[in-house]
């Protein structure tokens, strides 16, 4: 079977909600390479519905979670407008189970491009950054996949959230910046920026790193999900997740069928 075929396949989950076998186990000699062309063909599917690319979003960025799938670099999926939650509220419609993460989202002014970049060509190229939450839902049966699965599931994304208010990239120390994200009340997670390859402008450095190999950029007006400060977690029919940010204020998403 073609990359294609398999892209189609994958979009008619991602569309339905139906969990699937890992492509891998029916598919050989997959490569990292092909997961991404496969992701590529399956993101045109939603543009030429009328959808539009609003980002990128990056995962693995644990050097934990990488060592524990045998890697030694993040992944990336596309971040898509109909991703994007514009209230504080996740419709579990549409998903198989969800999980949520906080993470720090960047916005950009300026075209960010090349295998050269530093921390400074980041700063000066950010126009803000403001606190978020994502909601990742892997199609395949009991979250459950390889490298080369998840990669062509565009990273398991799903939806996100970013909050209403946005801050100056100078005021923070984001390797420092703590978070505490609660369910029902209860503390569920903590975890401070340096979780995100030490520092979540490393972060954006290896998303323009990788995107340049598919002739790719961070383009003005994009936002990008630096990665997960903490582990996910399932989310349920009812709950009340908030995360508290450092400084930066709270999130609080409630969640419903």
């Amino acid at each position: 079977m073609g990359l294609r075929a398999i892209a189609d396949e994958i979009y008619q989950h991602q569309m339905t909600a139906q969990e699937l076998d890992k492509i891998t186990l029916r598919y050989d000699g997959l490569t990292v390479d092909d997961a991404y062309a496969i992701q590529q063909l399956t993101i045109q599917k939603y543009t030429n519905q009328g959808d539009r690319l609003i980002g990128w979003k990056m995962g693995l960025t644990s050097k934990a979670k990488q060592q524990s799938v045998g890697v030694d670099e993040a992944i990336f999926g596309h971040l898509l407008e109909s991703m994007e939650l514009t209230n504080p509220e996740i419709s579990l419609k549409g998903l198989i189970h969800p999980r949520v993460e906080p993470e720090i989202a960047f916005v950009f002014k300026h075209r960010l491009e090349g295998t050269r970049i530093t921390p400074r060509d980041v700063w000066l190229a950010t126009e803000c950054v403001m606190p978020a939450v994502e909601v990742i839902d892997s199609r395949y049966k009991n979250f459950s996949f390889t490298l080369v699965d998840v990669i062509a599931d565009n990273a398991s994304s799903a939806k996100f959230y970013v909050a209403d208010q946005a801050f100056s990239p100078y005021q923070f120390q984001l390797d420092k910046l703590g978070v505490v994200m609660c369910r029902n009340g209860e503390v569920a997670q903590t975890g401070a920026g340096a979780a995100v390859l030490g520092h979540p402008v490393r972060s954006i450095i290896e998303q323009v790193h990788m995107l340049s190999r598919i002739g790719k950029a961070i383009e003005p007006g994009m936002v990008v999900l630096t990665g997960g400060i903490t582990e996910a977690i399932y989310i349920y029919d009812q709950d009340t997740i908030s995360v508290q940010f450092e400084g930066m204020g709270d999130i609080e998403l409630s969640v419903h069928a």
